[in-house]
């Protein structure tokens, strides 16, 4: 019998989907709570679309695809967020996987979705579906007591802690809006923070300037003695980055340090004087992987930020392959047709929206073949910038 995908409902997502997820990605053996299961599948099915391939009726591979939107270049673009890719042990290495992908890729251009984020278990397995690799974030590793010089600023604003849960919907809707500032941050499309109120129970300590929330630390304390943990540390200025630092400060007797994740770019060691930290951008497959990125839609791109210039492109990519004229000066137009002056595969032109490669990379990567014209006409276009997408799914 020829294998099938579709999307399932909140039963078989609990049963069929999640049986392949919890093997692949939790410790197991684990006893299944079919009820507690279920009420999750019913909240996640709100907000995602969940595919699995079936082969004689038995699930063998699984993929769970978010709703988001994403920066892209000055817009925030209707976004597949793709996670929980995992297939039974007994049907690996046979192409369910492939075949899979290939069905949630067309699904989700169809669903309207014009770019596709992830985090890979394998960067070369997902290139071979159009995903170029965008920036990790970085983590800063500071004892609090390094920043204690901040409690001596007079700064305006407070911090103020909550429960997470509490505050899910106000921490959601201050994401959505600084994602339309932050280039590559993707946000869910939960205006009410639902997803947020079911995670893992976190501190969130809030920053507000004149009554506005500007940022916040979402973190955990491991143990007396220990970190400091903070998952999301977000802000929107100077002033609100030193009101959150100092927050950490308060911590000094209590934590031996604090970990805070950091957007590529920022420079913890200008914080302030005299610290010793450690910052890192750790890569490895399974672990700690670098998150990826691919376009769905090309005509979707027509409105993001664009440099001067104009090119014709052919794109070698099963998804969005065509002969593109692409021109700039203030935002992307696209059209279809005319003479290519550079050839490109899915991940090269992945690589240049996002800002992730220049140009004359792309050839030595295999992601097309681009002459120093054309080279200076993307790189006009598609100006260098680094992507932090913030969310992981």
């Amino acid at each position: 019998m020829p294998a099938t995908v579709r999307v399932v409902d909140p039963v078989e997502w609990s049963t069929d989907s999640l049986r392949l997820t919890r093997y692949a990605f939790q410790p197991s053996p684990a006893e299944l709570d079919a009820g507690r299961n279920l009420a999750q599948g019913k909240l996640y099915a709100r907000f995602s679309r969940t595919h699995v391939l079936y082969e004689d009726d038995a699930p063998r591979a699984t993929a769970m695809v978010w709703r988001m939107h994403q920066h892209v270049r000055g817009r925030l673009l209707p976004m597949g967020g793709i996670g929980g890719v995992a297939t039974d042990p007994a049907a690996r290495r046979g192409g369910r996987a492939r075949q899979l992908l290939t069905a949630v890729l067309a699904d989700m251009r169809d669903q309207g979705q014009v770019v596709s984020t992830l985090y890979p278990f394998r960067p070369s397995f997902y290139e071979r579906f159009g995903y170029a690799g965008l920036a990790q974030e970085r983590r800063v590793r500071i004892a609090p007591a390094a920043l204690l010089p901040l409690l001596r600023l007079d700064l305006p604003g407070e911090v103020t802690l909550h429960r997470h849960v509490g505050v899910a919907g106000e921490i959601q809707r201050f994401e959505t809006d600084l994602a339309a500032a932050v280039p590559g941050m993707a946000v869910y499309d939960d205006p009410d923070g639902e997803l947020l109120a079911n995670q893992t129970a976190e501190w969130a300590a809030i920053a507000r300037v004149d009554g506005r929330m500007t940022g916040y630390l979402r973190y955990s304390v491991t143990e007396h003695g220990g970190d400091f943990d903070a998952r999301r540390f977000l802000y929107r200025d100077p002033v609100t980055r030193s009101l959150l630092l100092a927050w950490v400060a308060r911590h000094t007797d209590q934590v031996a340090s604090a970990v805070l994740r950091l957007p590529p770019g920022e420079t913890p060691e200008t914080w302030v004087p005299d610290a010793e930290a450690t910052v890192e951008a750790k890569v490895a497959p399974m672990t700690d992987a670098a998150p990826m990125a691919r376009i769905l839609s090309v005509d979707g791109l027509a409105g993001i930020d664009a440099g001067p210039g104009e090119i014709t492109v052919r794109v070698d990519d099963p998804l969005i392959g065509g002969v593109w004229s692409l021109s700039g000066g203030g935002t992307l137009s696209v059209a279809t047709g005319g003479t290519p002056s550079a050839e490109l595969t899915g991940p090269g032109l992945a690589a240049l929206v996002y800002g992730a490669l220049d140009p004359a990379e792309l050839p030595l990567r295999g992601f097309g073949s681009v002459d120093e014209p054309a080279a200076a006409t993307l790189r006009s276009l598609f100006p260098r910038t680094p992507s932090h997408l913030v969310a992981h799914f």
